[in-house]
């Protein structure tokens, strides 16, 4: 199939290897890697698919162009060269943002105008009206700045992948899902495992794996602005999910549990597992982390433990770490997995993890520390133990 357009999936800084590894497994085997940024191609029904099936991806572009500006004529001939018409209606909405860093055109407002000025002349030429009242499709164009050479980009996706849909309220400091979803990639869990977090706050973590057991793509339950784009039909949105829905397996059974001493915080947590689908398949319960005993063999620990922000809260924090390290000591079988800011959390825990991974939680720079317990003994020729 003809894949003609130059795409873009944005990610957190640290998460580009295991979004080229999705897109990967999705067949898109010419993936190049930048900081933020996993670069392939394809066409119309690949941009349904990747919006629908990315779990750690925040949004896929679609690269209009790309060329040198170091003036804002150079910036407003550039854009303006981009056939904008075949793209956006004439009662397209089409905002444009930006961002600039190491580059003459350094002001970011005046280079929006600029490119919206651009569009419009553009689009002007080729509709032969003089104003665009801007009533329909959604298309949000980005100039982004660096070292002099601009890129123009049109966002597929709208909000971040990781607003999947199931979390109607919010719980404080959750984990976003995108996130969540790479360090359960990250870590060895699969569903014939069981997995537990005993600091799940609103159950993030468990959620995303649940999706992830049942192979269920993450985007099924919302919506892009670019199910009304001209250039992408409705058969091709169609397909695209056809083929997510044929593609889950819910016979699978789960072994997911999760804990945390904050009652409100189980409570969103059931209610965003119930409104994902999976009110049965993962046990919450309200408990302190010196209560958690995790049953079976083979299993994984993994969890996002409080980051204690304030110094009253540091005491407590150590706590809870130290009370993971306890734990462990009675699993030998189990692996754990935890990201944490904390420079002491490998003294805290009472060894040195098996590996470790830098990662940013929003803004915070953390470490993903890896502890490995043996692989389950295989059952047969067809059991999966990684």
């Amino acid at each position: 199939m003809e894949r003609p357009w130059s795409l873009i999936a944005t990610c957190p800084m640290g998460l580009e290897a295991i979004v080229a590894r999705e897109l990967k497994d999705l067949g898109y085997d010419d993936v190049k890697v930048e900081n933020g940024k996993v670069h392939f191609t394809g066409g119309p029904l690949d941009v349904c698919r990747t919006n629908l099936w990315l779990r750690t991806a925040d949004r896929v572009l679609i690269n209009m162009g790309q060329f040198p500006a170091r003036t804002f004529e150079e910036l407003f001939q550039g854009t303006k060269s981009i056939p904008w018409h075949k793209w956006i209606p004439a009662d397209g909405e089409f905002p444009v943002e930006g961002r600039s860093h190491k580059s003459q055109l350094s002001s970011v407002p005046a280079c929006q105008g600029i490119v919206k000025k651009a569009v419009v002349e553009q689009m002007k030429e080729n509709y032969h009206i003089d104003w665009f009242k801007e009533t329909g499709a959604y298309f949000r164009i980005e100039v982004s700045l660096l070292n002099d050479i601009a890129t123009i980009t049109l966002d597929t996706t709208g909000p971040s992948l990781h607003k999947r849909g199931y979390r109607k309220l919010a719980g404080k400091a959750p984990l976003k899902e995108t996130m969540a979803a790479a360090l359960i990639l990250l870590s060895r869990w699969n569903p014939s495992r069981p997995l537990v977090d005993p600091c799940c706050g609103t159950g993030t973590l468990l959620i995303e794996a649940a999706m992830i057991g049942w192979n269920v793509a993450p985007g099924l339950r919302r919506s892009f602005p670019s199910e009304h784009w001209p250039l992408i039909s409705k058969d091709d949105w169609e397909d695209a999910r056809d083929e997510a829905f044929d593609a889950v397996n819910d016979d699978i059974e789960l072994q997911l549990y999760g804990s945390d001493i904050d009652p409100e915080a189980i409570e969103l947590a059931r209610a965003a597992a119930k409104s994902a689908g999976f009110g049965k398949e993962i046990e919450f319960k309200v408990g302190a982390l010196n209560r958690v005993k995790p049953e079976g063999e083979y299993g994984i620990i993994l969890t996002n433990p409080p980051y204690g922000e304030r110094l009253s809260e540091q005491a407590e924090v150590e706590k809870l770490i130290r009370q993971l390290g306890f734990i462990m000591k009675s699993l030998p079988t189990w692996s754990m997995f935890s990201i944490s800011p904390s420079k002491q959390f490998e003294h805290y825990i009472g060894r040195p993890a098996d590996k470790r991974r830098k990662l940013f939680n929003g803004n915070i720079e953390c470490q993903f520390y890896q502890y490995f317990g043996p692989l389950p003994p295989r059952q047969d020729k067809n059991t999966t133990t990684n």
